[in-house]
């Protein structure tokens, strides 16, 4: 979340406010239900990231945790809200191999991403004023790199706020679901039947339109 708070509810339990600043992690694994809306404020500004699991955790059992702003490590402009940057380890459970980061940079001032052996796709979204990543990238605009695990330089053109991300390439083709994104058919089969299982549980309880 970028600015305003959340309150949210999960079909896992979870439920109550997340903070302007904060982080979510939803691991839908084999299905979750999800809700959320604005708490202090008619509107609300954040980045969601969609991320393939691994094979062997897409139909896992669903995680849901919410870190405070408090909650995220930080090392230099960097905040670790994946992953790990030098010292900064976030506590969030996600897959191996991915980092993902909130960069803000002083007017003028450059900064160097050295990604992490594999990591060889990289990204990068604007959220305030420009930068220059060999070319010029705008506010709302999203750079992708080519395939490379070179480093990536970085210079603030005014205040600016990022957000970075770099991985290990998924090894598989993915499996588009209407909820959702799988490694085969038979995960994918199996994640949208549980989905349609919790619906109708809800539905039953009156809480589903």
């Amino acid at each position: 979340m970028i600015e305003g708070d959340i309150a949210y509810e999960d079909t896992t339990g979870a439920k109550g406010v997340l903070l302007g600043g904060g982080v979510e992690w939803m691991q839908a694994g084999n299905g979750v239900w999800h809700d959320v809306a604005p708490a202090n404020g008619p509107s609300i500004r954040g980045f969601q990231l969609c991320v393939a699991l691994p094979a062997s955790q897409e139909n896992a059992p669903t995680q849901s945790p919410y870190l405070k702003p408090s909650q995220i490590p930080q090392e230099g402009p960097a905040r670790a809200l994946l992953g790990q940057y030098g010292t900064a380890r976030s506590s969030i459970p996600a897959p191996a191999g991915m980092n993902y980061l909130v960069v803000n940079l002083r007017d003028g001032e450059r900064w160097t991403y050295e990604p992490p052996t594999g990591h060889t796709v990289a990204w990068l979204a604007v959220r305030a004023v420009q930068l220059e990543a060999e070319t010029l990238v705008d506010t709302g605009e999203l750079a992708v790199f080519e395939e490379s695990n070179q480093a990536i330089d970085i210079v603030a053109r005014g205040d600016t706020s990022l957000v970075l991300g770099s991985a290990v390439k998924h090894p598989h083709d993915l499996v588009l679901g209407y909820y959702s994104v799988h490694t085969s058919e038979a995960a994918l089969e199996q994640g949208e039947t549980e989905i349609k299982r919790i619906g109708a549980r809800l539905q039953q309880e009156g809480r589903l339109q």
